[in-house]
């Protein structure tokens, strides 16, 4: 009987050495040794789902291995937000943040997450700019920034403008222009920005801050003016319209923009290979102009430069949505 218990012992022993073994040798193992996931947190056919497909058919061939791209929209991105903070920080699991995501939580309550907190950022991607415009019929004297602000002094109030929702970055910059340019206009929330550009189209309000690559056909066939971008330099798709720096509000800089990110805790070493494989990516003249055909400017910025932009815009965006009083609940 000790002779079986002493048997059964050393067999014990055994097992849980070699599991020890073999756990040792999976976490040596190169990464990435399995399939990649990225959440993408807004439905398809967006600019960030575009961005998040461009980039994960790149990293697939780059690392070897298939990456997953899995829409999760809702919430302004807050659920797969959370999604990402539940996972592994093992480098399985990305996630492309977008500025909606990012500033989700104050807007809503309870989130469950602060991005500069709750998550390791990798690099970023992509700028999307963002650009002022206005309805030609509605208002047909106004064909400059000066002059929109002139016309809405004089009118104090009376002038609406369309977002894609309460909180939206869209909101968010025409309530930081108005502050800094001293004039008011009334806000009209809109759930998406195709009914906010298809009521400025239809003149039922006069303007709006929109995303350019859904503005974008609108401009060239006439039915919208652009009158000044919110990027701190002109855009190559737009060439002759001027930023909204240009145009005395120097220094103003509104871009929306996206990158991925990890749940916080992931190793260095993973972040550093993500992070040269996505500089290698979005140095591709073929990936640039595939994410310009898509609305968006690739930039790439390392890991710490990220970090950086998140807490700035943190620091930013929710000091005006305190003030304002902003929610989109």
């Amino acid at each position: 009987m000790r002779t079986c218990v002493f048997a059964f012992a050393r067999r014990a022993a055994l097992a849980i050495a070699t599991g020890l073994l073999t756990a040792g040798l999976a976490v040596a193992q190169p990464y990435p040794g399995k399939p990649v996931r990225l959440i993408v947190p807004f439905p398809p056919g967006g600019p960030t789902d575009v961005a998040s497909r461009l980039v994960g058919q790149q990293l697939e061939a780059r690392l070897q291995q298939p990456v997953i791209v899995e829409n999760r929209p809702g919430a302004s991105g807050s659920i797969a937000a959370n999604q990402l903070k539940r996972a592994a920080p093992d480098g399985y699991t990305l996630m492309m943040l977008a500025t909606p995501t990012l500033f989700a939580p104050f807007f809503y309550k309870n989130v469950g997450y602060e991005t500069p907190k709750d998550f390791q950022p990798v690099a970023t991607v992509y700028d999307l700019p963002i650009v002022v415009v206005v309805n030609p019929q509605s208002l047909p004297q106004v064909h400059t920034l000066a002059e929109l602000v002139d016309y809405a002094k004089a009118r104090p109030g009376e002038l609406n403008y369309a977002s894609s929702g309460a909180g939206s970055f869209g909101h968010m910059t025409m309530e930081l222009l108005q502050d800094v340019g001293g004039f008011k206009m009334q806000h009209v929330a809109y759930k998406g920005g195709v009914p906010a550009i298809t009521d400025t189209i239809g003149g039922q309000v006069s303007m709006m801050y929109a995303d350019l690559v859904a503005a974008l056909p609108h401009i060239q066939a006439g039915k919208l003016r652009a009158l000044a971008v919110g990027s701190p330099r002109r855009v190559s798709v737009l060439p002759d319209v001027p930023t909204i720096s240009e145009q005395g509000f120097d220094g103003f800089d509104a871009v929306s923009w996206g990158g991925l990110l990890a749940p916080a805790g992931t190793p260095p070493a993973v972040i550093d290979r993500l992070d040269r494989e996505l500089q290698a990516i979005l140095a591709d003249p073929d990936v640039q102009q595939k994410l310009l055909n898509a609305g968006t400017i690739a930039h790439f910025e390392p890991a710490p430069a990220m970090a950086g932009r998140i807490a700035s815009d943190y620091q930013k965006w929710g000091a005006l949505a305190r003030e304002k009083g902003m929610t989109a609940e």
